[in-house]
């Protein structure tokens, strides 16, 4: 909680970007940038929105998250017991504490671009194996995978190791349903198959002798 009001809020505006200085290595300082999209940066409105009404004026310096009892920063326990009262009111269920909304910014973020080495790069991690641990499986692609791989009652599926198994005229129509131009495949066919002929009708290939 020792983000204060200066690193978020720079001529009368949110930041667009979280500066967060890492501790001094071999001499030099480094630092890594988060970028603040729209819901931060609507909260740091109503924080600082906030710190005006109660305070009357802004100071660079005070902490951000400010302790209702006193001029200093939040304590963890405190920062949780806000986050639970606020994850009751909106009707919410599961396992809560501080650091969830870290993984799931992370898990977000890793959804959205499948990206793990920028996953690393938010979050702070000296080693991807790490941001690894914060990610789980995502429920909204499982059900895309899911949804992905239904079969309508009357198509017929084939397996590859079932490919051999089935005739060429009925391996034919299941591409064909699934959208895939087999013009030539079929036209090999009616080369092939002297003298039967060779017709396609709808969704089915259907062979008959040749009229002389």
């Amino acid at each position: 909680m020792a983000l204060e009001i200066g690193d978020v809020w720079q001529n009368n505006q949110p930041v667009g970007d979280l500066l967060f200085l890492k501790d001094v290595v071999k001499g030099k300082e480094t630092a890594r940038m988060v970028p603040v999209n729209t819901d931060g940066q609507k909260a740091i409105r109503d924080l600082i929105s906030w710190h005006i009404e109660r305070y009357g004026y802004l100071e660079e310096q005070r902490p951000l998250f400010m302790s209702r009892k006193g001029g200093h920063a939040i304590s963890r326990v405190q920062a949780h017991r806000v986050l639970e009262k606020a994850f009751q009111s909106a009707g919410l269920n599961g396992k809560l504490a501080t650091h969830s909304m870290r993984k799931t910014y992370a898990q977000r973020m890793y959804d959205a671009t499948g990206d793990i080495f920028m996953v690393k790069e938010a979050l702070g991690h000296k080693s991807v194996e790490t941001t690894r641990q914060y990610l789980g499986v995502s429920y909204k692609k499982m059900q895309a995978a899911s949804r992905a791989i239904e079969l309508a009652s009357n198509r017929m599926m084939v397996l590859l190791h079932s490919i051999e198994e089935i005739s060429t005229g009925d391996l034919i129509a299941e591409l064909m349903a699934r959208g895939v131009d087999v013009s030539s495949a079929v036209q090999q066919m009616r080369e092939e198959r002297e003298p039967t002929r060779v017709a396609v009708a709808g969704n089915k290939v259907v062979t008959f002798p040749r009229r002389e």
